[in-house]
């Protein structure tokens, strides 16, 4: 039965995947509250039957959505940590990958802020946000363990103190650049570079 039944739920699970990736622009432009599947199926090129049959309902299918595009993000952020030889390297890259994910994937992140204030109230919601949220803390703690390692010194906050205090100065650049900030990218790097430079005891870099 298993060798029956495990293509079928694979490919299933492989049109989910596909539909969630082709409709995350819609849910982004759209958010969680103003939106339903038909919506979603008008701003897409999918019907509503097609995504109603793939997602029980809008939930499914922003959680499905969202879990993929924050599992992109991380390995993007991996790949700057893996790649950089130097300290100095590191922080290029990373301040790099930070500026442009704001430039170019503003209304996806708003979605996922959209997301998390959901899950205070509603808890269909809270399993899947604590998840991702890991996910990334734990991405977190892997750049700021390589910049530590680079520094040759020691992390002085745990991963959950680390992850917030980067979560927040990246929240409150996305409201700044959403708001018409042409500075807020500039502002989130220098920012970031001098948390960096405290959390590792590295000599702060200004430039």
């Amino acid at each position: 039965m298993p060798r029956i039944a495990s293509p079928r739920i694979d490919k299933f699970a492989e049109r989910r995947a596909e539909l969630g990736a082709a409709a995350l622009q819609a849910l982004a432009e759209l958010g969680y509250a103003r939106t339903s599947l038909r919506e979603i199926a008008q701003k897409s090129e999918f019907s509503h039957g097609v995504l109603h049959y793939y997602f029980k309902d809008k939930l499914d299918l922003i959680l499905c959505s969202m879990r993929q595009y924050k599992a992109r993000c991380v390995v993007r952020y991996d790949k700057v940590t893996a790649e950089a030889t130097s300290f100095d390297e590191l922080m290029t890259g990373f301040l790099a990958v930070l500026g442009e994910t704001v430039r170019r994937e503003a209304p996806l992140h708003r979605l996922w802020y959209d997301l998390r204030a959901q899950s205070l109230f509603d808890e269909g919601f809270r399993t899947d946000v604590a998840e991702i949220d890991k996910s990334l803390e734990k991405m977190m703690w892997r750049v700021m363990s390589r910049f530590a390692e680079l520094a040759g010194e020691p992390l002085r906050l745990p991963a959950s103190v680390i992850y917030a205090t980067f979560d927040g100065l990246f929240q409150q650049c996305l409201l700044k650049h959403l708001s018409g900030d042409r500075q807020a990218i500039s502002s989130l790097q220098k920012n970031v570079r001098l948390v960096v430079a405290q959390l590792v005891g590295a000599p702060t870099r200004l430039q």
